[in-house]
């Protein structure tokens, strides 16, 4: 009966995601909207909207299922992750989204990443736009992949469904309502999808503290506490270990000013006052949410022990499980779901965009349609969708929070440095922007196969790496033209 009950709660939480998917489709075919509406929902997403979207398409189950599984099992040390993340999203809605979004417009009201950066230099050549959306194609495989494992993880200890089945229906619900409905459907359902990860996280640990003070309570299992787990130096003290952990922790949120996914949430937003709207309700929505994964995290430690030492990423849902009734357990575990989804539909869209956008019409088909480049798009999205459910249907899948460290670190470290220029940096250049975006990616690639030991995360060198690529190579090249420069001025001019 539990089961049945729990069944019924995602049962409804998967109807609601595709009848917002079909809505928007239905809309989209009345109003013949083109590539713009599809990728960019026509830049008319209003503040809740495009902050919560943002938000929720950045915190993947991992902020459910790695995070608080890793302050469980290993302690306040892990606590630096949320740290960086905080500072990065704050960062980058203060000194990012609303520059990003003025510059697009004025870059030939570019809807891509690539897009924007090619337009921004005035360039004819579409290398950059090619590279970039290479990288995309690869890193968003594995990023995706991670969602999926979080779904198929969530299906497997509910419901008992073999893992595998539990991945290929994530996979065709996320594709379905990504297909029909575009940015639109997918914001709507990414605020939805936020608000109730956001109450999944509040309530979870409030009930886990009250039932922990009743007279009755025991433990699910013998708690084990290091002496070093309530301390925020990981190795004890100022070591190595903990330095790197910090470093670490806090280069999280480097990730934020090159995270394709999250950054053309800000070039949707309607106008200058819904960017000051969103600008404050993504900041609060990120605070609670890393606050209250990291309360989680602590809140197990006490209530299970040592139960889910071997599996510490299903905490949450061990959690819940246990101390709230059937139908509303499956509620809260929908949260899981939620996340898992916002973030994957996000990500293929991005990665579509940028290929139909950025490779196929320039490249391939100058002289495609709006309907044609719709369909370019929806096939790389079920293509993606493929690729990323072998990955994580994979024996040798890391798990969620490897997958998502190392997709993190590769957006992070390629494009990150080469946004931060292109916004500030009226003497950056083409190529500048070109060497930055490479040399970035391939030294987060060369870290993690060859210096993944030192445990010092790979988006830091990366980063600091592409940052110094960029600005040498642009050096050396000849300065912008004077139509450039007068872009980059007019761009700083607000008009709304």
């Amino acid at each position: 009966m539990e089961s049945i009950l729990e069944a019924v709660a995602f049962v409804f939480y998967l109807i609601l995601v595709l009848a917002v998917g079909i809505t928007f489709f239905l809309k989209s075919r009345k109003s013949q909207g083109g590539d713009k509406d599809y990728f960019l929902g026509g830049r008319n997403m209003n503040g809740w909207v495009a902050a919560l979207s943002a938000g929720a398409s950045d915190m993947s189950a991992w902020v459910l299922m790695g995070l608080p599984g890793s302050i469980y099992l290993y302690g306040m040390g892990q606590v630096w992750i949320s740290v960086g993340l905080l500072i990065g999203t704050v960062c980058a809605w203060i000194f990012v989204a609303p520059r990003l979004r003025r510059f697009s417009i004025k870059a030939q009201d570019s809807i891509t990443i690539p897009q924007y950066l090619t337009n921004r230099f005035l360039s004819k050549s579409p290398v950059l736009q090619i590279v970039c959306a290479v990288i995309f194609l690869v890193a968003y495989c594995v990023y995706a992949a991670s969602s999926i494992v979080a779904c198929g993880d969530l299906f497997n200890t509910v419901f008992s469904i073999d893992k595998s089945y539990a991945m290929i229906g994530a996979t065709v619900i996320i594709l379905l309502y990504t297909f029909l409905g575009g940015f639109n459907a997918v914001c709507w359902t990414d605020f939805f999808q936020g608000l109730l990860m956001l109450a999944a996280l509040m309530v979870v640990p409030i009930v886990a503290v009250f039932a922990m003070k009743a007279g009755d309570f025991v433990p699910m299992d013998v708690v084990e506490t290091g002496e070093n787990y309530y301390n925020f130096l990981s190795g004890g003290s100022l070591n190595w270990t903990s330095v790197a952990d910090i470093l670490s922790g806090l280069g999280w949120g480097l990730g934020y000013f090159g995270m394709p996914h999250i950054l053309i949430r800000y070039m949707s937003i309607k106008n200058e006052r819904e960017m000051k709207r969103s600008r404050k309700v993504g900041i609060l929505w990120t605070a609670l949410i890393l606050t209250m994964a990291s309360v989680v995290g602590l809140t197990a430690h006490q209530y299970l022990g040592i139960a889910c030492a071997d599996s510490k990423s299903l905490v949450f849902i061990t959690m819940v499980r246990n101390i709230f009734p059937a139908l509303l357990a499956g509620i809260l575990l929908s949260a899981i779901l939620a996340a898992s989804m916002s973030t994957a539909d996000s990500q293929l869209l991005a990665s579509s965009s940028a290929f139909a956008s950025d490779v196929y019409k320039p490249v391939f088909r100058k002289n495609a349609s709006n309907k044609e480049m719709l369909w370019a798009g929806r096939i790389v999205v079920a293509v993606i969708s493929g690729v990323a459910l072998a990955i994580a249907m994979s024996p040798s899948c890391a798990g969620i929070m490897a997958l998502v460290e190392c997709a993190w670190a590769a957006f992070g470290a390629a494009f990150g440095p080469t946004i931060l220029l292109s916004l500030y940096w009226k003497r950056f250049t083409y190529k500048g922007a070109i060497a930055g975006i490479v040399v970035g990616f391939g030294v987060d690639a060369l870290w993690y196969a060859f210096m993944k030991s030192t445990g010092l995360y790979e988006i830091i060198p990366g980063f600091l790496c592409s940052l110094i690529a960029a600005v040498v190579v642009t050096l050396i090249d000849r300065k912008p033209s004077a139509e450039v420069e007068a872009l980059f001025e007019e761009s700083k001019k607000i008009t709304e």
